[in-house]
This record gives structure tokens, sequence and C-alpha cells, in this order.
């Protein structure tokens, strides 16, 4: 089970909207098959292991990170071609929680006679399959708060100056962090100070660019991103989301830089943030990661749409009462207050910490 969890995560960011499944096949102790899901439409995990597995899998055991889904959907259901294939036995992480799957699938194994068992390291799949778990039973993207500040909490000087605040170590793990989302998600006030690129180098293609980029998402209430920003020179899809209804011109000119331009139905001040997380679940997007603002990111706590958060702390002091805090917004009146990170974990990046958590429901 640990391989088939090891394989599941080569899948992430690149499996989406399917979940991200790792599947082994053994024989007297030897895996003789193994897998793990691919892009929509192609193979699920499970067809992989059986086919390198060929004539061996007859009698013999799988073990999958989840439940073999049980429906057709772009693909032919796995539990037909585990039973098809002979497979004596099924050991599964945990169940899929999709309405369409549910226990079925381990029903329909049971049914014809494969023993099914149930549980081993389901925490570390359930991590796996965080987003997917979020967003195939509320429709919704798995939110990801990520930023890097000072030791004072700073991710700015007074200036505005920020590159760079983290070491290249954490600013490498951010990449594969980028690598596994569906989105990037950033304020209008980060493409006026920083013009990043919101790209990923952590696997493959030209110049160290990865063959697939996520959806790279700019919050834009007025429409001031600079038509010559980096974003949309980029490979990848760019979605600039303005809070009013746009002049003919002012939409052409964006699109004609490079990016799709999504307006209100009606007129607001701002993004409606909720509604945005909506649209983008309709598009399939599991998974957001987002990379500041603090306005952004304060207005993301503040409506309680934070899943989880991971910060780098570097060992640097900018100080400076005008110097830009990570995370703004209303905010809370009392510390009682606040937002609780649980199933806390910190790690060291070079000479960075980084703190990653998930964001407790209030009152807990």
């Amino acid at each position: 089970m640990e391989q088939a969890l090891s394989l599941a995560k080569l899948a992430l960011g690149q499996a989406s909207p399917n979940p991200a499944v790792g599947a082994v096949v053994v024989k007297e102790g030897v895996v003789v098959g193994q897998g793990y899901t691919q892009p929509p439409g192609s193979h699920h995990a499970e067809v992989l292991a059986l086919k390198q597995a060929g004539e061996q899998a007859r009698g013999n055991a799988m073990y999958v990170t989840l439940e073999p889904c049980c429906h057709q959907g772009r693909t032919s259901p796995c539990t037909k071609a585990i039973i098809s294939a002979g497979i004596s036995e099924v050991h599964m992480a945990m169940l899929d929680p999709n309405p369409l799957v549910s226990g079925r699938g381990r029903d329909e194994l049971q049914q014809a006679g494969i023993k099914t068992y149930l549980g081993k390291h389901e925490e570390e799949a359930r991590e796996i399959n965080e987003a997917y778990i979020k967003f195939i039973t509320t429709g919704l993207p798995f939110v990801t708060a990520k930023f890097a500040m000072s030791l004072d909490g700073k991710i700015a000087t007074k200036e505005g100056h920020s590159r760079w605040i983290s070491g290249t170590e954490s600013r490498k793990y951010v990449h594969c962090l980028r690598y596994t989302s569906d989105a990037i998600m950033a304020g209008v006030n980060t493409m006026l100070v920083d013009d990043p690129h919101l790209t990923t180098r952590c696997s493959g293609g030209k110049g160290g660019i990865a063959r697939k980029q996520p959806l790279r998402v700019i919050v834009d209430g007025r429409g001031r991103t600079p038509l010559d920003s980096r974003v949309f020179r980029e490979p990848g899809n760019t979605l600039l989301v303005v809070g009013h209804k746009l002049e003919p011109k002012e939409r052409a000119a964006f699109e004609k830089a490079g990016a799709e331009v999504m307006e209100p139905p009606q007129e607001y001040d701002k993004v409606d943030l909720e509604i945005l997380l909506r649209d983008l679940g309709k598009r399939e997007i599991t998974s957001v990661m987002v990379e500041g603002g603090g306005i952004l990111l304060g207005s993301l706590f503040d409506l309680g749409l934070v899943d989880k958060v991971i910060a780098f702390i570097a060992p640097i002091i900018i100080g400076g009462a005008n110097a830009r805090s990570a995370v703004v917004g209303e905010g809370v009146s009392k510390v009682t207050e606040a937002f609780h990170l649980e199933r806390v974990r910190v790690e060291k990046l070079g000479d960075d910490l980084m703190v990653s958590g998930y964001v407790a429901a209030r009152g807990n």
C-alpha cells in the first residue's frame, strides 16, 4: 500500500478532476504490476497495473489507494476490469466519497467473490486526495493559502520590495506545489508590484517550464492589471476576474493580451469570491493555491473559504509599521476568535521553516 501511495502522488495535478490513485498487483509478495491515474480520458491506475501484470494477476492481490470505480465515465468501470482479470483480493486504503461509487465498488467486488480489505493507510490516502474529496462532495475547489514572510510577519518592506524573502529551497518547493494545483490565484496588487510569472518549473518542458500549467486566476475588481503583465505571455491560460462590466474596448484589449475575462452578472465594487469559487468548481477546478497578496488572503479568511495554510518563514527581520503583512482583511476582534490550524507540520527547507496545517472549523 505504501508503494501504491507513492504512485498516487505522481498523478497529483495531472489527473484532475479525477482522483490521484495508485495501484499495485502482488503475486507471492512480489509486485508484478503497477500504475497511477493518467490524465482524464486515459487509463485509471487499476487498469494500468492489471495490464502490466497480465496473467500474473489471476488469483493474486491488488493494493489500491481508493475504492475502484464502478460506473461508466470517460472510461469503463475498474471493478469490471478487476473481476475479469481474476484478482482474488483487493486492499483499499479508503472508500470513494463520490456518490456514484461510495461503497458500491466494494460491494460489486464482493459479489463477484473477491475478498476486500479496507482502511490500511487511510489517513495518507485522504491527504493525497483532499482536494478531490472536497470537490466531489461540495462542488467547490480546495483552497490553500500560501505565503512567505519574515520572522516578524512581513511579506514586503515599507517600499513594497519582496524579492526574495524565502530561500532557494522554499522557492523550488513552491514550484512543486503549483505543479500539483489546478489553479493559482493572485490579487491585482501582486500583479502591479511583483509582475509574477505564476508558472510551475517543477517538471520537464522546454526551459524548465512544465508541460501542463495550472490555470492562473487574477482577482482584479477594477480591471487594473497591466496589459503587458507576464502572466498573459506565459504558457497556459490566464483568467482575469473583474468586479464590474468592462467597456468593450477594455475587454477586447485584455483578450488580445491573452486573458480570458470573467465579469459578474451585475455590478459589484469587488469580486465576489464565493461566486468565483463556485464558478471554478463548475470548470472542474478541484484545487486552488492562493499566493497573495494580503488583501485577497484576508478576504478569503474573513469569508471562511480557506482550507489549508502553507507558510514559509524566513529567518530575517524586516520591521516597519507600514511594511506589508501576509494576511490583511477585516481580521478578528479577539485572539480567541483567531483561525486555528490543526494537523500542523513544521519542516525545514534550507534556512526557512515551512509551517502547514488545516483551518479548523470555527469554535473548535
